[in-house]
């Protein structure tokens, strides 16, 4: 004999399997059906109501009989009366449309997120490559628009797999440069900026004038460099250089972006990435801001996000912040110096 049949528990199996094939059939209209019976106690009412008919009414309470195992509305003298079942389960059935409203309500949807009340956690992975002000002006910004909220920077590293963490949820955002952003994912653009070369200022490169200083002489260079953020993959720089059939002399890489402009000031190193990071030092090291006698693409920031988090109010709002502050950091470069 087949399991579930002829013993005590097949019968619970199956009983178990009726019941629950019972209830994926129940669909919202159907609550909302029950809800109007209960509360309009008429038939004719809630027909009116909900723009349909007596008899679809009437085949819907039927149904609703059979699956509640009672009457709901039943006859005293002319007027129907709802059960003492049916009186229980008014409460839940509001409850569900009230929170269905919620889920899939056009109007809720339209009115977004309300930052000031948000008690949320925000996961972004960033490079320090755009701007050392980039990250604390961000953080700042955020804790003034959403003081409830919270924000969790991590490094955007080789080791860092920033596809896989967008497409299972571990981060909202990614943020760095790439020549070529990868195509599966949303991308928004923060802003560009120019190729430089920064140096020490006793560097021979900044006795040289515009003219000497040629694509030649760079390549001679010795050069430092931040470890590239996308595993084995050479940097934007040195894959650019290499489709034009050139390399450099890299002899420092280091993945504390932030402390080369240090090294460059007590070294021969040159530095070569954005306008906008180099003139952050300008004024504060021993360093000059040159112009790159080899012809680079401009440096492109952008920021990445999933198709999960694409339609989400909370993360538009995010995204939003961050184009705002990046906008505002945009402020127009140095000039460069000569001697």
């Amino acid at each position: 004999m087949p399991w579930g049949y002829g013993t005590p528990d097949g019968a619970y199996h199956c009983s178990h399997m009726t019941r629950r094939a019972d209830f994926d059939k129940i669909e919202l209209h159907l609550i909302r059906v029950l809800q109007t019976l209960i509360t309009e106690r008429s038939v004719s009412r809630a027909a009116m109501r909900l723009a349909s008919t007596q008899p679809a009414v009437s085949a819907q309470l039927k149904r609703l009989r059979a699956l509640t195992g009672d009457p709901l509305l039943v006859r005293a003298g002319n007027v129907m009366t709802p059960t003492e079942t049916a009186l229980q389960l008014l409460d839940p059935a509001s409850r569900l449309l009230q929170d269905a409203d919620r889920l899939f309500s056009p109007r809720n949807r339209a009115r977004g997120f309300e930052p000031a009340e948000a008690a949320l956690t925000f996961r972004i992975a960033a490079s320090d490559y755009l701007d050392p002000l980039f990250l604390p002006e961000l953080a700042a910004h955020l804790q003034r628009a959403a003081p409830r909220a919270r924000l969790e920077l991590l490094p955007l590293s080789g080791a860092f797999d920033y596809r896989r963490s967008l497409a299972q949820g571990q981060v909202d955002l990614v943020i760095g440069n790439w020549l070529e952003p990868p195509g599966e994912l949303h991308l928004g653009r923060l802003m560009s900026d120019e190729i430089v070369c920064l140096v020490a200022e006793d560097h021979p490169a900044a006795r040289l004038s515009a003219r000497a200083w040629t694509a030649e002489r760079y390549l001679e260079c010795r050069h430092v460099a931040p470890t590239p953020l996308h595993g084995n993959t050479p940097g934007v720089i040195d894959e650019h250089l290499a489709s034009l059939g050139l390399s450099r002399d890299v002899s420092v890489k280091s993945a504390h972006f932030s402390l080369i402009p240090m090294m460059v000031a007590r070294s021969a190193l040159v530095l070569t990435t954005g306008r906008l990071f180099c003139s952050r030092y300008a004024n504060t090291l021993p360093v000059r801001i040159l112009r790159c006698p080899v012809a680079f693409p401009p440096l492109t920031y952008y920021q990445l996000w999933h198709e999960l988090t694409h339609a989400s109010a909370a993360n538009r709002w995010l995204r939003e912040q961050v184009r705002e502050v990046a906008r505002q950091l945009a402020a127009p470069a140095l000039p460069e110096r000569r001697p």
